[in-house]
């Protein structure tokens, strides 16, 4: 062997440990740094689901500072739980940009064997981190059946005057319910937030006999309000009119019979008079009876003799032979 090699494997021999030791920081640091890289931070916004695996070992962890163990071992998925998703049952939304003016519009049967067009929005959250991940790979496409199987129901059990005008807002918080229930036989993770029916109306073959339909309604709606009307103001006036009548009947009679009454009284105490007097009180009667008389009609007096004394006629009368 010659002298450099032996210097060679010697100065190897001496620098062995040095070179040991630098090896052995360099891996401590190395691991360090790769323990180092689990920990993570979870937005106020968000939460995170923790894998080792391929398992779930957190399915949900909530906002702040976190460890898992590192990459390949463990896993974490940050979701935004608190960001709200749109999904439209029904075509896309009108975009003037791609030029999208008429969007499909989706059909349901009424219960009156009717036919309506319909875009409904659904807005939806994650509710279950876990199951939104890992139960289903088209999570908006279930959400989009399950709330598209209970608007067909419900729509089914209306009319279609109904689903048009009044019943709008109980359908929509009726299938935000029933959906709900749905979602959560399916776990897809998901919660459901609003949904909204933002058009109904009937196909373009049948607008205008839906609108002559409604054109119609409203007339006869308006007349008969226009009667009631009529019947509101004419029925309390006939009432009042008989009240009056009732009331002048009322008077009349009482009027009546207080003068039948009185008349009787008067009667009765004559006849007590005329038993005790009679010859006096036919007299008497004779003569109020003669001044009630006399000053009513025209007078001539005659002597016994047949002479007329002008001078004993009353003044304003007119004379014998004239009206």
């Amino acid at each position: 062997m010659s002298t450099l090699a032996i210097e060679t494997r010697e100065v190897e021999r001496r620098l062995e440990p040095a070179f040991r030791w630098t090896r052995g920081r360099a891996a401590g640091a190395l691991a360090v740094a790769w323990l180092a890289t689990g920990v993570y931070l979870v937005a106020p916004d968000q939460q995170a689901v923790e894998t080792r695996f391929g398992a779930v070992v957190s399915p949900r962890v909530l906002p702040g500072i976190h460890y898992a163990l590192p990459w390949p071992i463990d896993r974490v998925y940050k979701l935004k739980v608190r960001q709200l998703q749109r999904l439209v049952i029904g075509g896309d939304l009108p975009d003037s940009v791609l030029g999208r003016t008429q969007p499909l519009l989706s059909q349901f049967l009424t219960g009156d064997q009717n036919i309506i067009n319909m875009r409904v929005a659904v807005q939806y959250s994650v509710g279950v981190p876990a199951d939104y991940l890992f139960r289903h790979q088209e999570v908006a496409r279930s959400v989009g059946a399950a709330v598209e199987a209970e608007l067909a129901r419900r729509i089914a059990h209306s009319n279609v005057d109904a689903v048009l005008t009044t019943e709008k807002i109980a359908i929509q918080d009726e299938v935000l319910a029933a959906a709900q229930r749905r979602i959560n036989d399916y776990r897809s993770g998901i919660l459901l937030s609003t949904i909204n029916i933002e058009s109904a109306a009937p196909p373009p073959e049948a607008a205008d006999a839906f609108r002559d339909v409604a054109g119609a309604k409203a007339d006869s709606a308006r007349i008969v309000n226009e009667s009631q009307g009529y019947a509101n103001d004419l029925i309390p006036k006939a009432r009042g009119e008989a009240q009056k009548l009732l009331e002048e009947a009322a008077a009349y009679r009482e009027r009546k019979v207080n003068e039948a009454a009185g008349d009787a009284s008067r009667f009765t105490q004559i006849a007590a008079e005329y038993d005790r007097a009679a010859q006096v009180t036919s007299h008497r009667l004779y003569i109020e009876t003669l001044e009630q008389i006399l000053p009513r009609i025209k007078k001539l007096i005659v002597d016994p003799n047949g002479n007329l004394d002008l001078t004993i006629i009353r003044k304003g009368d007119p004379a014998p032979g004239k009206k």
